[in-house]
């Protein structure tokens, strides 16, 4: 799918990989950007830069998804790629709090869901349309010291997976962004992830990703190769994976 003429959405659009892609789309000739955040400001600002329009909204919310879609499918008519790009991050593991494992669940598969079921009505009568998810190498590769966030990722990676199998017949293109380490707040906010930070992108370069990924309509779009390479050596020998993962993990406590 070209971007130029299209109307895009996308949430978590106000900073990092969401700015870099409301930014991207808006160089590529996009009809309209519609870039979606928690932090109005955040969202203003981009798109006063790039000739958008914002929307406050949090997509843990249904109703607030619900009139994002149905706001922008009023002012345009259609929404033909829309980015589902918010994201958070919470350390630990089962001692993490059920509020970081609930606010992880929300966002990182309920928003995508919330997203899906507004969009799915007019894309599929339209048959055309293309639904982005950001979720990250740690879908794939899980995450050694955050467990809440490596397992609401591989939901969210699975939802794409269904939605890219049940609609690409109806002229629906889904894809999934599955970077490792990406140079924004989120990266920075907890010195445990800092491990992510020797090969960290620029969120520009993820963003150039994505624009090729999407004209190429390839589902899985991976701004780091190399985590292709550690998701095929996953599968040819799990129990081999897991000693190494294990061991990265010691070596980085080992550390701290």
């Amino acid at each position: 799918m070209e971007i130029r003429n299209r109307v895009v959405v996308v949430t978590g659009g106000g900073g990092g990989i969401g700015g870099a892609l409301s930014r991207r789309f808006a160089a590529e000739g996009a009809e309209k950007v519609v870039v979606c955040d928690i932090d109005r400001q955040a969202a203003e600002t981009v798109a006063a830069e790039i000739g958008g329009t914002a929307v406050c909204a949090d997509v843990t919310v249904e109703s607030d998804v619900a009139q994002l879609v149905g706001g922008t499918l009023e002012a345009h008519g259609r929404i033909d790629i829309y980015c589902s790009n918010a994201g958070i991050a919470f350390g630990g593991g089962p001692e993490a709090s059920d509020q970081a494992w609930r606010q992880s669940w929300d966002v990182h598969v309920m928003a995508h869901l919330y997203a899906a079921r507004a969009l799915l009505p007019g894309m599929r009568a339209r048959r055309d349309g293309y639904i982005m998810g950001t979720i990250s190498a740690a879908g794939l590769l899980n995450h050694i010291l955050a467990a809440p966030y490596a397992v609401t990722k591989a939901a969210g990676l699975s939802f794409f997976e269904w939605m890219a199998i049940a609609y690409h017949d109806e002229g629906i293109r889904v894809s999934a962004l599955c970077p490792q380490g990406v140079r924004t707040a989120m990266l920075t906010q907890e010195g445990e992830r800092n491990f992510l930070t020797a090969g960290a992108l620029e969120p520009e370069q993820v963003a150039d990703a994505v624009v090729e990924a999407i004209r190429d309509e390839r589902f899985l779009i991976l701004p780091h190769p190399e985590v292709g390479e550690f998701f095929r050596r996953k599968a040819a020998d799990y129990d081999r994976w897991l000693r190494g993962m294990r061991r990265l993990r010691a070596g980085i406590q080992e550390e701290r």
